[in-house]
């Protein structure tokens, strides 16, 4: 999938990426209009700040915003993948879905009903979390609309657990109830950058029958980004892909503002280069979770989250600009 990004004729919407201080005004993602001074949206970036899932350390509710203003210097031109992602594509700020704080269970039922509600604008979701309890709602909406979709799951952990001291709805439990729910195609499933300790060696050996791979920390090491990145398009093919992003994929030194951090990960370039190498696929949404600003008072998590949802966005904007190209290319 190749564009000519000057070749998009779509009138470049109106954004603020001019020379005006990055420090000042709202801080909306990468300072786009919010979703209600556009008309509509190709990508709606949304938050949720959520984080009543944990095992761990709490916190990831304050990460949305967090990662917008971490997300004040990302500039119009992503020169890694030759676009300009806030050109070819309206993106727009949606604000918060809200969710009870107390209650996962109606937690859950109004981040999928708020998802529901983007999804039937026609836009693509670029979620900030909140914790990754917040992935299955979203698996259900997106699944609504474009059928069982692969995933792609960057994480320390396996986030595939049956429960949490009995709750079925939690931060280790998404995908799992995501498999049995049928939102997944279960022949194209990864994992990248787990690491650590499990509670036991059927911890895998579940996964596996959920029909997971597993590319870990150690294999991007040693084996290096561009085999990686092809062993993941090998398996996703041209289907759907969902890609899910733990911001605790990434070691420490890059990432220790999160609730469950583990040694050992994906350096922040990793990541990036992963991310970017995707750029061929048909990424229908995105999220990225557990950013935990309050252990992380440089910023340094916030800034790679910012990054790493500036590449997603990317992704999402070059393909739109594609099909875009394609449709006002082709004989009626």
């Amino acid at each position: 999938m190749t564009v000519n990004p000057t070749e998009a004729t779509r009138p470049v919407p109106p954004q603020e990426t001019d020379a005006t201080l990055h420090f000042t005004g709202p801080a909306t993602f990468g300072r786009v209009p919010r979703l209600d001074q556009v008309d509509t949206a190709d990508i709606a970036v949304v938050g949720v700040p959520f984080d009543a899932g944990v095992s761990y350390r709490p916190g990831a509710r304050f990460g949305a915003n967090a990662v917008r203003e971490a997300s004040r210097q990302l500039r119009p031109y992503n020169p890694a993948l030759d676009v300009y992602p806030f050109h070819y594509a309206q993106v727009a700020d949606a604000g918060d879905i809200t969710a009870n704080p107390h209650n996962i269970d109606e937690a859950v039922a109004s981040i999928e009903a708020g998802a529901d509600a983007l999804l039937s604008t026609g836009a693509q979701l670029m979620t900030l979390g909140g914790d990754h309890t917040i992935a299955l709602p979203l698996l259900r909406s997106v699944a609504r609309r474009h059928g069982p979709v692969a995933l792609l799951h960057f994480d320390a952990h396996l986030d595939t657990w049956d429960s949490h001291f009995g709750a079925q709805y939690t931060h280790g439990t998404p995908f799992r109830r995501a498999a049995e729910e049928g939102l997944l195609d279960t022949s194209a499933l990864s994992h990248v950058g787990t690491r650590g300790s499990l509670y036991s060696k059927e911890d895998l050996d579940e996964d596996t029958k959920l029909g997971f791979g597993i590319v870990t920390a150690a294999d991007v090491m040693r084996r290096g980004v561009d085999e990686v990145v092809q062993q993941l398009k090998e398996r996703i093919g041209k289907r759907p892909l969902y890609i899910s992003v733990d911001i605790d994929v990434l070691d420490p030194a890059h990432a220790p503002g999160t609730g469950t951090p583990e040694a050992g990960g994906l350096t922040s370039r990793e990541l990036l280069e992963i991310v970017r190498g995707l750029a061929d696929c048909y990424v229908v949404s995105a999220d990225l979770v557990e950013v935990a600003p309050a252990y992380d008072h440089a910023e340094i998590t916030s800034v790679a989250a910012s990054h790493t949802a500036y590449e997603l966005v990317t992704l999402m904007s070059r393909q739109i600009a594609f099909f875009r190209w394609v449709e006002e290319n082709t004989p009626s």
